[in-house]
């Protein structure tokens, strides 16, 4: 899968812009705060919908602009796609080959992209936000029905938690069979989103061991366990979980309308990486926990490529000056041929890898793109 071409429109500090793009690397080279992240962000919104940097959609359309368009065409394996976000201040709009879909579930999955950026090196060591956002953006470009039970798990745990904050404050009276209705229908979901959960680390370790194997040189091997915030575990089958989580939310009922809020489930659940039976996020190194997010990134690329038949988008946002040497070439060498990618960065230099010498050059300042000649 590749982009041909990217249109925008008042989106950020973008008045009009039109790009094509081969299908390989494309560098993206400016100062910083000249648009070089903003264009690998469309990119992202074009695929997910959403940005990686802020919840407020009002906030990609560009000052005093009534709305902001971003359109790609791209190659897949069946042929051309048209993909189409639209954000105004009433919503945002997603069509796929010119027809608005109205569920969001209908058009994420259509490009798939995996992005490395500085952030996500403190995958590891970051909060357990992070890395649940992790695997939510993974998850839901490969398996639609997991976006559908995750939607409808926190949208009943935003009901919940509103009522449970309106008992704390008494605004309203507490009903336990009100509380039991929304908990059972909580947990269906729950049940879902976790087994899912489950599943998906159990292939992502697959990939992620090996490589974490061969880029530690030999010396490290990678575990990644998923931690829940109840007593469920991954032998349990969907029914045994839902009978457990219900004993679970029961066991914490009366603390819930104490705090006003739900305190288990899977918006609390974590992940833990081992390295050599340690935990590497208390444990590791720097280095260590560098070695781990970047296997972590390689691991998505080969396990979206099994799951869809074509390898993803690979956005890297001035991540390689955050590589050593070593690092970089590994990544490098392993995406060379395979993954369009887009390459942002101040500057080249340190950078030294013949796949940026056949690279497609973009020069970014204030806004404007131009195409080295």
């Amino acid at each position: 899968m590749y982009i041909d071409q990217l249109t925008l429109k008042d989106y950020r500090n973008y008045g009009e812009l039109t790009l094509s793009f081969e299908n390989q690397v494309n560098l993206i080279l400016g100062e910083n705060a000249q648009g070089k992240t903003n264009l690998m962000e469309a990119i992202y919104v074009l695929a997910m919908a959403r940005s990686h940097r802020t919840s407020k959609d009002k906030e990609l359309i560009r000052w005093d602009q009534s709305f902001s368009k971003v359109e790609g065409h791209l190659t897949n394996r069946h042929g051309p796609l048209h993909m189409e976000v639209v954000f105004s201040q009433k919503g945002k709009k997603v069509k796929i080959n010119r027809i608005e879909k109205k569920r969001l579930s209908d058009y994420i999955g259509s490009c798939t992209i995996v992005m490395f950026a500085p952030e996500d090196l403190t995958l590891v060591k970051g909060s357990p936000q992070i890395r649940r956002r992790f695997l939510d953006m993974e998850m839901g470009q490969i398996y639609s029905i997991y976006l559908y039970y995750l939607s409808q798990y926190h949208k009943i745990l935003k009901q919940r938690n509103q009522w449970l904050k309106d008992v704390q404050q008494k605004k309203v009276k507490a009903n336990s069979d009100f509380l039991e209705v929304m908990t059972d229908q909580l947990i269906q979901a729950a049940a879902q989103v976790i087994t899912k959960r489950y599943s998906f680390i159990e292939k992502l370790q697959a990939w992620a061991q090996p490589i974490h194997h061969e880029i530690s040189r030999g010396k490290e091997r990678l575990e990644i366990k998923y931690v829940p915030s109840c007593g469920v575990s991954e032998e349990m089958d969907l029914s045994t979980m839902v009978v457990v989580l219900k004993e679970e939310f029961k066991r914490v009922e009366e603390r819930e309308i104490q705090r006003g809020t739900t305190l288990i489930g899977p918006h609390r659940d974590d992940l833990a990486f081992i390295v050599n039976d340690r935990d590497i996020q208390t444990y590791g190194s720097q280095g260590q926990q560098r070695t781990t997010a970047l296997s972590l990134k390689l691991a998505e690329i080969e396990l979206i490529y099994e799951k869809t038949g074509e390898y993803p988008i690979l956005l890297l946002d001035d991540v390689l000056s955050e590589l050593d040497d070593f690092r970089q070439t590994h990544l490098l060498n392993t995406i060379q041929g395979k993954v369009q990618t887009f390459v942002t960065t101040t500057s080249v230099d340190g950078i030294d890898h013949r796949i940026l010498d056949d690279a497609e050059t973009f020069y970014v300042e204030e806004g404007s793109i131009q195409r080295k000649e």
